[in-house]
Parts: C-alpha cells; structure tokens; sequence
C-alpha cells in the first residue's frame, strides 16, 4: 500500500481533512464574534439565560471597597488585571498568576478569592474588597493592625494577600487555634519565611474577632 492510500481512512485524504480544518479554523477568527457567556442572570423570568461579550471589549462595572468603578475588559480580562491596570488598586499582586500563592487575593463577597483565576466580568454584580478597602474611618482593620505591630513581614510583597486572606479566616472562625489559623492560609506563600511572625499577628487579631 502507498504512503498516499494510507492516509485515507473511509474516503477522507490528508489533503481534503487538511482543508477542512483550515476553513473551519478560519470561520472562528470573524472579528466581533461574541465569544464568552455567563449564565446567571434570568431570562424572561424562566431559565438562566447568557450575556455575551465581544472579543474587542466592553465597559463593564465593578463595585469595589463601596464605590462603583468603570472598567474596560474583554472576555479575557481578569478580576487581578482590571483592579491593577484600571482601577489602580496594586495592593493585591501578580506573582504566579496560576492560583498558587494566594498574592493576589480579594474578598469577593467576604469570600477570599485569587483574583488572578477570577475573569472580571464574573465578578459584575459582587462586592469586592481589595487590602486598600479593609481600613475604616481611617483606622486600619485590627488583621492590618496586627501585622503591623507583629512586624509580620520582610519584602512585603506577599503581605496584602495574606492580610486580605487572614481578614477573611477571621470572619469565618472569629478564634482560631494555631492550627487553624495554619490550615486557613495554607493557599499563601511566603517566600521570604515569615510565616511564625504571620501566624503571631493572625492570633493577635483574632482576640478582637471579626471586623
């Protein structure tokens, strides 16, 4: 049998599938396709219905430590992206951008959240907290305060994730145990160590409870 007969398999030659993949390949590529869903929000009152976004972007509006802020974003863009890029919020961090060190994290209703795994336009509708929103009135949070007064750091430059994250394990158990507080901030990283003067500030807060 000849190389050309073997790529045949039930009528289909290497060059005919060859064609068809390119052409199929260029029917997606049609500028301002919509191309993302969500789908919850109802419609008509029946089912979940979707919302599309175009490739090219859209202004889109985010709530964020209590006020409303416009940003542009395509389907692509992440929560971590538009607070940095947009709303000039840089206290949460771009470190790994894959979900494993926990530098960039936000409450999303009070919820600790990467935002660098969480698309912008997923967080439409939600409150969302930055490191910069966790202080009231002028006074910092008792989670910023304790750091603070622990000297709980040395670059800094994993600190607000772990604030925003020990801000939000506080809010779930009010007094953790040393192992609590251990399991529950397991997802940050600290890669200068400070971990013993991190823990000792998280225990410190936890005697005023939640905010």
């Amino acid at each position: 049998m000849s190389a050309r007969d073997r790529t045949r398999t039930r009528g289909l030659s290497r060059r005919s599938f060859l064609r068809s993949a390119g052409g199929a390949a260029a029917s997606t590529a049609v500028v301002g396709v919509p191309v993302f869903v969500r789908a919850d929000e109802p419609a008509n009152g029946k089912r979940a219905g979707v919302r599309k976004f175009p490739a090219a972007g859209q202004t889109i509006s985010l709530t964020v430590n209590g006020q409303s802020k416009p940003v542009t974003v395509t389907p692509a863009t992440t929560l971590l992206a538009a607070l940095r890029e947009q709303c000039g919020l840089t206290g949460c961090k771009e470190v790994c951008d894959r979900g494993a060190c926990g530098a960039c994290t936000v409450l999303v209703d009070g919820k600790s959240v990467n935002s660098c795994l969480m698309l912008a336009v997923d967080a439409v509708g939600t409150q969302i907290t930055t490191v910069e929103g966790l202080a009231k009135d002028g006074r910092l949070d008792p989670v910023q305060q304790a750091f603070a007064d622990c000297d709980a750091c040395q670059c800094g430059y994993c600190i607000p994730g772990f604030v925003v994250r020990s801000r939000a394990l506080l809010d779930e158990t009010p007094s953790p145990d040393s192992n609590q507080i251990r399991h529950g901030l397991a997802g940050n990283i600290c890669r200068c160590a400070a971990y013993n003067k991190i823990f000792e500030a998280v225990e410190k807060a936890s005697k005023g409870g939640a905010a």
